[in-house]
């Protein structure tokens, strides 16, 4: 994949990142115990939101420059 060139890749790139980090440590047995275990999945679900959110404000402000 190309190295991201705008603001807007960058961050969602290192957010993408950080998400798959965590989902692969929980999914390969990472958590020491449930409060671990819930606090990487608060992680994952504070990740996947701001990444909704910075989508949602691209298209946004793309559409109103008529991009």
């Amino acid at each position: 994949m190309n190295e991201p060139t705008s603001f807007e890749e960058l961050i969602r790139k290192r957010i993408r990142d950080h998400l798959n980090n965590y989902a692969d440590d929980l999914a390969t047995g990472g958590a020491k115990d449930f409060p671990d275990y819930r606090f990487q999945v608060g992680v994952i679900q504070g990740l996947a939101l701001a990444e909704r959110e910075i989508l949602d404000l691209v298209e946004t402000a793309k559409k109103a420059e008529g991009l």
